[in-house]
């Protein structure tokens, strides 16, 4: 699958917040938003283009952070859209539901990586075991039972490791052993499970007009 692979901090700065896709490096001084607090371009900053945002540019926005944050190109979130808006429920806590059950999601919101791109790694190199198979598919979904490993040969790879070192906040949907570096789905998210600092009504109404 297709995915981008330009400079990811740029996404950062034309979003205007940290959307944490470099993992450490967010958290530390030389974070981009930090050090330019502006967007990316020739005019980012300057007072050109400062104009209030219309509802078509705000819905864009929220489109595109989402997009962004899990490592999304349009063709795949558009099927992501269509699967949330044919499911029974809210459309929006759907799409969210979707996006949180991913493979390589579960393995970031465990603690095993420090961003969505080094867990998509992760997975895509076979270090990873889904009810005791190799999976190297980051987009695969996850259900209710479902145990997540790293393989025991790559337990005490280097990224995996510092990750779990730096103590990352666990959803209460999945069960983590950190010492056998196993993941348990004990459930399917909630919407108060779901921390993501998108609106993502907007995102459906971007795809409602």
């Amino acid at each position: 699958m297709a995915r981008y692979t330009g400079p990811v901090c740029r996404l950062c700065r034309r979003e205007g917040q940290k959307l944490f896709l470099k993992g450490e490096r967010c958290h530390g001084p030389k974070c981009a938003v930090e050090r330019k607090g502006y967007p990316p371009g020739e005019h980012g900053n300057s007072r050109r283009g400062r104009r209030r945002p219309s509802d078509y540019a705000l819905q864009l926005r929220e489109k595109q952070k989402l997009r962004s944050i899990y490592g999304l190109l349009e063709r795949q979130f558009r099927r992501y859209i269509g699967r949330a808006i044919k499911a029974k429920g809210v459309t929006g806590f759907m799409l969210m539901s979707l996006l949180e059950r991913r493979l390589d999601s579960a393995l970031k919101r465990a603690g095993f990586a420090c961003s969505q791109n080094q867990a998509r790694q992760i997975v895509r190199h076979r270090h990873v075991m889904v009810n005791g198979h190799i999976c190297d598919v980051p987009s695969r979904e996850l259900k209710e039972g479902d145990v997540v490993e790293i393989r025991e040969g790559s337990r005490d790879l280097q990224s995996v490791v510092a990750s779990i070192g730096r103590g990352y906040e666990v959803p209460t949907w999945l069960n983590v052993d950190a010492d056998n570096r196993a993941i348990t789905v004990s459930r399917l998210p909630e919407p108060d499970d779901i921390q993501v600092d998108v609106d993502e009504q907007q995102v459906v109404e971007f795809y409602s007009r």
